[in-house]
């Protein structure tokens, strides 16, 4: 797209490869063809029962108007003490921010504190999206790289290397999207320990991926003092919950950020919806067993997917210790010739496999990492085996 009739500011960032791969798979799926999709970030699970019964009671009491921009007092409160009792963090609810979503959180913050030419740190691999909310912002993000060697974490020192005076932020998300490394809280300290010395630089830490976690009690960055202050921690309803469609994400932060989110939302889209607002107070203050359930359900296809790719030596994995994804490098595949097809990028092998194999993923260029392919196994173990079936058939064409 480049028509001048539009503004510049819509040239600035691409479009996202995961919302374009869904697409394309479901374009094919009309025609017809049986597409497994896993291309995008959504659990397959039902939003739990008593969060659906919450809702419509809700809509029975009357909760169908506007709400406070920051959202209710009673959701707010909620967050707040989650926040202290799940992670150690003391965000008071007036600290807090409801949005649509925490792709709407996320971009909030980075409208609030980002001008023109301010640098954000992101690791890499990093979700599709931060590096387009920075442009959109004016920003510049600075990537710093990990790898398959490193199970995609880097360490403090290189966040430390990428430092310039003109450093206003740094951008993770643990677990990570997309790929399913955990930062220990060891790794966290460090990182702390790192930022500590920069008194003018922000940590957004998207922790949406929090209750997906297959080895330890989840570890919040915004625990650590020295940091503490300049801390905004990301959370929402979607991941954990079954909750994408509702449309609900949070954000703690130091209040004058708060303040400034809460002013931004005012002009864009107001409050967040009054009866999603209202389920999401039952998933935050309710019973865990289903969101328990779910996890355990994810790390048996973790697992499954693990075992399948020891099929096809040539692509490297790790063992993610969180989130549902995999994201296995596939560079031994670059610049080899498939069915007469020569692949020049995952990319390119990524629409070979819908074409051929009828198996929707995401190339690893959308995340930072062009040698890796990201997997959802938000699908049915079924639907998994049926996937890794063609996906090694093509492979070995």
């Amino acid at each position: 797209m480049n028509d001048n009739r539009l503004a510049n500011r819509v040239f600035y960032f691409e479009e996202s490869q995961t919302l374009e791969m869904a697409k394309k798979a479901r374009e094919l799926s009309a025609q017809g063809v049986k597409v497994i999709n896993l291309s995008l970030g959504e659990p397959d699970f039902a939003t739990p029962k008593h969060i659906i019964d919450a809702a419509k009671k809700a809509m029975d009491n009357g909760f169908t108007k506007y709400t406070p921009v920051a959202g209710f007092a009673d959701l707010r409160q909620a967050i707040s003490e989650k926040f202290l009792l799940e992670n150690g963090l003391h965000y008071a609810p007036e600290q807090i921010v409801v949005s649509t979503g925490a792709k709407h959180s996320v971009m909030n913050t980075i409208l609030a504190l980002i001008n023109p030419g301010d640098e954000v740190i992101v690791p890499t691999p990093f979700w599709v999206s931060y590096s387009e909310m920075i442009k959109l912002s004016s920003g510049v993000p600075v990537f710093v790289k990990s790898n398959f060697e490193n199970n995609y974490k880097s360490p403090a020192a290189d966040f430390e290397a990428a430092i310039t005076s003109r450093t206003k932020m740094f951008l993770f998300s643990s677990p990570c999207n997309p790929s399913g490394s955990v930062y220990t809280k060891q790794e966290l300290k460090e990182i702390a320990d790192v930022f500590a010395k920069y008194p003018d630089i922000y940590i957004v830490s998207d922790e949406i991926y929090e209750h997906i976690n297959f080895v330890s009690k989840h570890e919040s960055i915004g625990q650590f003092e020295s940091i503490a202050d300049r801390v905004i921690t990301v959370n929402g309803v979607s991941k954990a919950f079954a909750m994408t469609g509702w449309r609900i994400g949070y954000i703690g932060a130091p209040l004058f950020i708060a303040k400034a989110c809460e002013k931004l939302q005012g002009q864009f889209t107001s409050g967040a919806n009054s009866i999603a607002q209202k389920a999401s107070l039952a998933a935050i203050t309710g019973y865990m067993e289903p969101t328990k359930q779910m996890a355990s359900e994810f790390l048996k296809r973790r697992n499954l997917l693990l075992k399948r790719f020891e099929e096809i030596p040539e692509v490297k994995t790790n063992v993610p210790d969180g989130a549902f994804y995999l994201f296995p490098d596939f560079s031994y595949y670059i610049g080899k010739t498939l069915k007469g097809i020569q692949i020049h990028s995952t990319r390119e092998l990524c629409y070979y496999m819908l074409n051929e194999a009828h198996v929707s993923m995401v190339s690893g260029e959308a995340f930072g990492n062009p040698e890796c392919i990201r997997i959802s196994y938000s699908v049915n173990e079924s639907d998994l085996n049926y996937a890794m079936n063609r996906i090694i058939a093509a492979l070995h064409s």
